[in-house]
């Protein structure tokens, strides 16, 4: 038996490590705590990757919101007779990169097909590697662990 660990989700109960809620979480006899404990820290960290990847296409809403907004803001500047100022909006940012040479769409496909692919086939290949693909095996565990047996709500499975 392998001593507690502690990390991100603190101490393990003895009682109940390497068991899972259902069939495809339980660890492969050979994995061990700190490799589950691994395992988890590197899915904790790529779901942060996700939530980036969602806050990139939220600039790249917004921008492209914000940029559609711009010829409005031409058209009634013209039409209140401010054509300098309209001029320079049309001119200077209607349009514009948000980066040399770049608008928020290819923000988002270089980041989509360099870092956040390498970071899912990482993640993807260490899952396979040390724990025959499977998903989840820390958060399984502490399921188990946390859950009242027998308890409306607290069932492993649906």
């Amino acid at each position: 038996m392998h001593p507690p660990t502690e990390g991100y989700w603190g101490l393990v109960r003895e009682e109940r490590r390497g068991q899972a809620v259902d069939g495809s979480h339980v660890r492969p006899p050979e994995v061990d705590d700190t490799t589950v404990e691994a395992l988890g820290e590197l899915s904790k960290a790529l779901e942060t990757i996700h939530r980036v990847r969602g806050h990139l296409y939220s600039a790249h809403q917004l921008v492209g919101g914000a940029d559609l907004t711009l010829d409005r803001v031409v058209k009634l500047l013209r039409e209140a007779g401010h054509d300098e100022v309209a001029d320079r909006v049309e001119h200077e940012l209607l349009g514009r990169n948000v980066l040399p040479g770049r608008w928020t769409f290819q923000i988002v496909e270089e980041f989509d097909d360099g870092y956040y692919a390498a970071f899912q086939e990482i993640e993807r290949d260490a899952r396979e590697k040390l724990a025959g693909g499977r998903r989840h095996i820390y958060e399984a565990e502490m399921k188990e662990r946390r859950r009242t047996h027998g308890m409306p709500g607290h069932e492993a499975t649906p």
